[in-house]
């Protein structure tokens, strides 16, 4: 079982920058990706970025609304993922949650799930 708990939401005006961090308990260590969800007040949430959980084993995935503006990157230790977030908009507003998925079997993964972070952009 991997434990996941998010940090560094807050409130910043619009074109501002924060970065989230992911840690993971008690570690990263046999697991397939890492992403970044993100839930609008009263939406489904969505995928905004996503890392394979070793290096250079798959390929980082930006959603179009956040390309070029933020970064998914591993920490130093393999319990750590952050997500650097720049030009904040309004529309960025919301819950974001740290999400794992371990491969089990053939398309079997067994999925983490962290309790979210709240994110606030004022105009």
């Amino acid at each position: 079982q991997v434990q996941l708990v998010e940090s560094g939401g807050g409130s910043v005006e619009a074109g501002g920058s924060l970065r989230l961090s992911c840690t993971a308990s008690p570690s990263f260590l046999g697991l397939s990706s890492l992403r970044w969800y993100f839930r609008a007040p009263g939406s489904e949430a969505k995928l905004v970025a996503r890392i394979p959980a070793v290096a250079n084993m798959g390929r980082t995935f930006y959603a179009d609304s956040v390309k070029g503006r933020f970064t998914i990157f591993r920490g130093n230790a393999n319990s750590t993922m952050h997500l650097q977030m720049d030009s904040l908009k309004p529309e960025d507003t919301g819950l974001y949650l740290c999400f794992a998925d371990q491969h089990i079997e053939g398309n079997r993964f067994r999925s983490f799930w962290g309790r979210g972070t709240q994110v606030t952009v004022s105009s």
